[in-house]
């Protein structure tokens, strides 16, 4: 089934291009969706009529397209980050949205729906394409590299950090903690003996009856001397 475009669609065409496709894709998406329209001859005869008429237009888009593929082809070689296993593939893939990022990052604004990338399994140098007009092609060297290599000498700081601050505080706490404990125990131990010995010793000196039994004896001997 032929069909009219009315919006560029990668893989398909462009715009205003006439092209033959499944009847299920035509009726099921593409015409229902809005992005063609069936190639009837009515419908062929009315675009060309528009195409006559929009001939200047037509040049002038292909000259701003033109342009922005020497912008596009003037960017240096991208550098896309990805994790890679230690088989050496990556994991995921790239995509366009990481090509637009990077175009965007050196300036350059472009559609991601018009950069098409093919298969990347492994860390290399690539080329990708973008089409920006029926008649004008872009390209975009890009390299892909190992992710994970700068994430070593990171893992090394952080052990190094922790236990560092931990070392030195521990020792600060134990060493404070007997010094003001030892002087606080010493002054109670000393004023208890020092009350204690005055209130025992006369208390023994002044209850001991030991000077009146002598006198008792004396008196026991001299009532037998008298009979």
């Amino acid at each position: 089934m032929e069909i009219i475009l009315k919006e560029d669609i990668i893989g398909l065409g462009f715009k205003n291009d006439i092209v033959k496709v499944k009847n299920g894709y035509a009726n099921n998406y593409l015409v229902p969706t809005g992005k063609a329209a069936y190639a009837t001859e009515s419908a062929k005869k009315v675009l060309a009529e528009d195409l006559r008429q929009k001939a200047h237009k037509l040049a002038k888009i292909k000259e701003e397209a033109e342009a922005l593929a020497a912008k596009i082809n003037a960017v240096p070689a991208l550098v896309i980050p990805m994790k890679v296993s230690t088989t050496g593939t990556i994991y995921g893939s790239v995509t366009n949205v990481q090509i637009a990022e990077g175009l965007a990052a050196a300036g350059v604004e472009v559609d991601r729906k018009k950069i098409v990338v093919g298969e990347v399994k492994a860390i290399g140098s690539y080329t990708a394409s973008v089409k920006l007009h029926k008649e004008v092609t872009a390209t975009v060297d890009f390299t892909v590299i190992n992710d994970s290599e700068p994430e070593a000498p990171a893992e090394e700081e952080t052990p190094a950090e922790v236990k560092a601050p931990a070392a030195e505080e521990t020792p600060v706490v134990e060493e404070a903690a007997p010094v003001e404990e030892a002087p606080a125990e010493e002054p109670a131990a000393e004023e208890t003996p020092v009350e204690e010995a005055p209130a025992e010793e006369p208390v023994a000196e002044e209850a001991a009856p030991v000077e009146e039994a002598p006198a008792e004896e004396a008196a026991a001997e001299e009532t037998p001397a008298e009979e």
